[in-house]
């Protein structure tokens, strides 16, 4: 933080004494870092419209999984290049209400996407339960993927 304020500082007093040397290199600095931010902008919306492009639904289905992974999976790819990887946390709710109810510490389970997924292609796979909080059970509520994560090949 003081070696930015010092930074500032200096900067402002070199185009006060010297404007005609460094009011260019200042100019031509801000536009560098204009045009970095506006591809970071770019990149990061373009990587939000292909995570939202994802359907991605968690059913509790102790019929279909394992009992120690309780939690269907089914995510499709509804992009036009391939997923390359996926990372998203689990949350549950109780129909009709937005508190989130799944416990997410730092030993909570960690769940990832299948790798490489190509375009139009479905993936299937059972997850197990996060920690609920303490009077929940499982099959009252509704699971979500919150907070993705991911990136895709162009």
């Amino acid at each position: 933080m003081l070696i930015g304020v010092l930074l500032v500082i200096t900067w402002l007093i070199l185009l006060l004494r010297y404007p005609a040397k460094a009011l260019p290199v200042s100019l031509a600095a801000f536009v560098g870092l204009g045009l970095v931010a506006a591809w970071v902008l770019w990149q990061e919306n373009r990587e939000n419209r292909q995570l939202d492009r994802l359907e991605l639904r968690i059913t509790y289905a102790p019929e279909r999984c394992p009992a120690d992974r309780p939690l269907s999976l089914n995510l499709n790819n509804g992009n036009d290049v391939p997923l390359t990887e996926l990372y998203w946390q689990v949350a549950a709710y109780a129909p009709g209400d937005t508190l989130n109810l799944a416990d997410n510490p730092y030993d909570a389970p960690r769940y990832r996407g299948p790798g490489e997924l190509q375009p139009g292609a479905s993936w299937q796979d059972c997850l197990p339960l996060p920690p609920l909080r303490p009077g929940y059970r499982a099959q009252s509520l509704e699971f979500r993927a919150e907070r993705l994560h991911g990136s895709f090949s162009n």
